[in-house]
């Protein structure tokens, strides 16, 4: 290790069900990196969805209270373990976390990491962190979506949606993204024909898509769902991946997911020759190995077409570690294309 001094980290605490100003700032000496771990200085972490149903004890398989939140870092490799190359030292990486990415340092296995090129500021990188693991697996892994077929991705102006149009459009694939009215032209300027999932959203997609899509991919789940797979063209694919309306019920915080398995499992019992699946991003963990891998190769894929170009960046807002609880606030407005990311403070 080159760096022997005791590193303090600033970390964001959620403490329990709380307003975005109940988010805590706190302070704690890190512990010195394992022989496979590293320190690194976290020069970028995003709000993601997951967060925002933590806050209200509604994420699937979230930890205890309290905990430090923060899904996916990027951020500068300051101290290595015994067995780690010395070379990471001064280099730029990303990681997901889960949780602990609301920090100015984290220690981190260094398996997990993944290297971010030169071309993309932190903040820009940050975004296709989670969000772009998440969208390719998707779109290549889950789907198998090809070119020239048709897709309907909801919520495009989000952070998974709006990679998730760029990805397929690159691809040669027509998109369909919903979106409220206010944000219809960034959907379109990304390539997708916006149609408002306030309006008779079944109607809009039929009109531009009479025979059904080939995918749709929905994050929203309740009783939309229904609508989802009813839109899927014969031998088409539903992908759920969370289930974002029940985000402000009462109740357990497994039942909506459940009950969501339940309904696509009912689904792929029919004849009707449809597939529908849920997408889980941490489900191959078990294979450590193999899930290691996935992550790398699919994130260093998406990370290779933003630095060309092919992908722009949907940087929301950055705002200061200290202000966590304004990223958060923001973020669950509904009133940006993008993602937050939380940066350094000054």
């Amino acid at each position: 290790m080159i760096t022997t001094k005791p590193v303090t980290a600033v970390e964001i605490v959620l403490p329990g069900l709380v307003e975005p100003s109940g988010l805590q700032v706190t302070e704690r000496q890190l512990p010195s990196p394992g022989p496979d771990q590293v320190v690194v200085q976290v020069d970028a972490s995003g709000v993601s969805f997951a967060e925002q149903q933590m806050r209200r004890g509604k994420y699937y398989d979230q930890p205890a209270f309290p905990f430090v939140p923060g899904y996916d870092l990027v951020g500068t490799v300051i101290a290595t373990g015994s067995a780690v190359d010395q070379t990471l030292i001064g280099r730029r990486v990303a990681a997901l976390t889960k949780i602990g990415g609301w920090a100015s340092h984290v220690v981190l296995d260094a398996a997990d990491l993944v290297p971010v090129p030169a071309a993309l500021d932190a903040a820009e990188a940050e975004t296709f962190v989670v969000n772009g693991i998440t969208a390719w697996q998707m779109l290549y892994r889950t789907a198998k979506v090809k070119r020239g077929e048709t897709i309907l991705v909801h919520g495009a102006n989000g952070g998974v949606g709006s990679t998730l149009v760029q990805l397929a459009r690159a691809a040669g694939i027509r998109v369909i993204g919903t979106a409220s009215a206010r944000h219809a032209a960034a959907v379109e300027a990304l390539g997708a024909t916006a149609v408002d999932y306030r309006g008779d959203v079944v109607a809009q997609v039929r009109a531009l898509a009479p025979q059904g899509v080939d995918a749709v991919f929905d994050h929203v789940g309740g009783p939309g769902i229904v609508d989802s797979f009813g839109l899927l063209a014969p031998h088409g694919t539903l992908v759920a991946y969370g289930t974002a309306s029940t985000k402000d019920e009462e109740g357990n915080s497994r039942l909506p997911v459940l009950k969501l398995f339940a309904q696509l499992m009912a689904w792929n019992a029919l004849p009707n020759k449809r597939n529908a699946h849920f997408y889980n991003l941490w489900a191959g963990k078990r294979n450590l190995t193999k899930f290691r891998n996935l992550i790398h190769e699919d994130l260093s894929a998406v990370f290779d077409l933003a630095a060309e170009g092919t992908l722009r960046a949907q940087v929301a807002a950055r705002i200061p570690l200290s202000q966590a609880a304004k990223a958060l606030e923001l973020a669950e407005s509904r009133t940006v294309t993008g993602k937050v990311v939380i940066v350094p403070d000054a």
